[in-house]
C-alpha cells in the first residue's frame, strides 16, 4: 500500500506518518521509485502501537522512540523489555536504572521502603524510581495515621505477588508483543484492579454486616 492507503487504514494523517518516518518511529517502506514507497501490515501495526503508547500510555514521542529502539534491537530478552516498559510508564522515559557511573547510590532510595524490600527478599534494582514512589506513598499513609506497618504491607505484598505472577506468566515471548502487553496492560488493568478492590470492600462490608 502507498502512504495515503496507510493513512486511511491506520486512521493517522499523512503528515503525521511522514513525521513518524522522519523521527524513526516508523520504519521505511519498500522504495518503488525516488519519491514513493510501499508499506505493509507491519507498518500498520507499528503506527497502531505508537498511537497506543502515546494516547493510552501517555508517553511522549521521544520516550516512545527509546522504547521502540529497545524492542527492535536484536538479542533483547523479554526481561529487558519488561524493565524498559515499566520505567517508561512510571517516569515518562525509558531510562537505564543504573546510575551514570554504574555504581549504586551513596544512600538507599527510600530508606524504609528499601529496607522492607530487602527483608521481603524482592529482587529489584536498588536504583529503581518505583522505590522512591513507594517510600513517598508509605510516608503519606503514616502522616495521616493509617497504620500501614510492615505486617500489613507484607499481607498486601502476598496478594500483589500473585497478581504479578499472572501478569508475568502471560507476557508474550516476542519483544514487540511484550512491550504492548506490559505498557497497555498496566495502563488499562490498573484501573480494573482499583475498581475490583473497592468492590471487594463493599462486598466484604455487606457480608459481615449481614452475618451479624
Amino acid at each position: 500500500m502507498r502512504l495515503a492507503e496507510l493513512s486511511e487504514t491506520s486512521g493517522v494523517s499523512v503528515a503525521t506518518l511522514k513525521y513518524y518516518l522522519r523521527e524513526g518511529l516508523l520504519h521505511p517502506g519498500q522504495a518503488v521509485s525516488r519519491t514513493q514507497a510501499d508499506y505493509d501490515e507491519t507498518h500498520v501495526e507499528r503506527v497502531r502501537l505508537v498511537r497506543a503508547l502515546s494516547e493510552v500510555g501517555g508517553l511522549s514521542l521521544a520516550t516512545i522512540g527509546r522504547v521502540l529502539e529497545v524492542i527492535t534491537s536484536p538479542g533483547q530478552d523479554w526481561i529487558t523489555v519488561l524493565e524498559t516498559a515499566q520505567r517508561a510508564i512510571g517516569s515518562g522515559r525509558a531510562a537505564d536504572p543504573d546510575s551514570s557511573d554504574g555504581s549504586a547510590p551513596d544512600q538507599p532510595r527510600g530508606p524504609r521502603a528499601s529496607a522492607w524490600l530487602v527483608a521481603r527478599g524482592w529482587q529489584v534494582h536498588p536504583n529503581d524510581p518505583l522505590i522512591d514512589d513507594l517510600e513517598r506513598a508509605w510516608a503519606a499513609c503514616d502522616d495521616v495515621g493509617l497504620g500501614l506497618d510492615e505486617e500489613r504491607m507484607n499481607a498486601y505484598a502476598d496478594h500483589v505477588e500473585r497478581i504479578g505472577e499472572i501478569d508475568v506468566s502471560t507476557v508474550p515471548a516476542d519483544p514487540e508483543g511484550a512491550i504492548r502487553q506490559v505498557i497497555l496492560g498496566t495502563v488499562l488493568v490498573d484501573p480494573v484492579l482499583a475498581a475490583l478492590r473497592r468492590l471487594a470492600h463493599q462486598h466484604i462490608s455487606v457480608s459481615r454486616t449481614a452475618s451479624h
